[in-house]
């Protein structure tokens, strides 16, 4: 790691409710995925936020207006972050979100071959149509018109905002962990 984690005790005044919120979330809905060590610092992405929580916190909050806010199916939502998690490459993202996708519904060989960067010939139709969104906008084109109909019919405008939202954020996500996890 390129940033040494943050202790509770060792947290300025400044981190401390960006700490708070995040392990209070965390607490609430990680289950068995590890985002803290033994002693409290945080790992994966949010060390990195903590440790510039002038940037982290909007980046924290943007995260979880995604989880709270959610239209999409809960298996959809980890779908579309998979694909991303699986573009971007970061491990720590990808294995959390193998979990996150499993206890959402996906079936074991759909995550594994997200996960490995492939399209599962299993998806269902939404599912199908989520993947080609996402698939898309990770790539950094634009959305095609078909593409973006097929979304806005299966989803509404809602659920394609949250789509590329996703995509967004949790290219961010990967960007903070390259960037600090060494």
């Amino acid at each position: 790691m390129r940033l040494t984690p943050l202790p509770p005790e060792d947290l300025t005044a400044d981190q401390r409710p960006l700490y708070d919120d995040i392990c209070e979330f965390v607490d609430a809905n990680f289950g068995d995925v590890v985002a803290r060590r033994a002693d409290g610092a945080l790992i994966g992405p949010f060390n990195g936020w903590l440790h510039h929580p002038q940037f982290g916190g909007p980046a924290w909050r943007f995260n979880r207006a995604l989880w709270e806010h959610r239209v999409l199916p809960p298996a959809v939502h980890q779908l579309v972050i998979l694909v991303t998690a699986a573009k971007v490459g970061a491990p720590y993202e990808v294995r959390g979100h193998e979990v996150f996708a499993l206890r959402a519904g996906l079936a074991e060989e759909t995550i594994a071959a997200v996960a490995a960067g492939e399209r599962p010939p299993t998806l269902t139709p939404e599912e199908g149509i989520a993947y080609a969104t996402a698939a898309v906008l990770i790539r950094g084109r634009p959305l095609p018109e078909s593409t973006y109909r097929a979304a806005l019919a299966a989803f509404g405008a809602t659920g394609v905002a949250e789509i590329a939202f996703l995509v967004a954020c949790f290219t961010m996500v990967g960007a903070t962990l390259h960037a600090f996890d060494g």
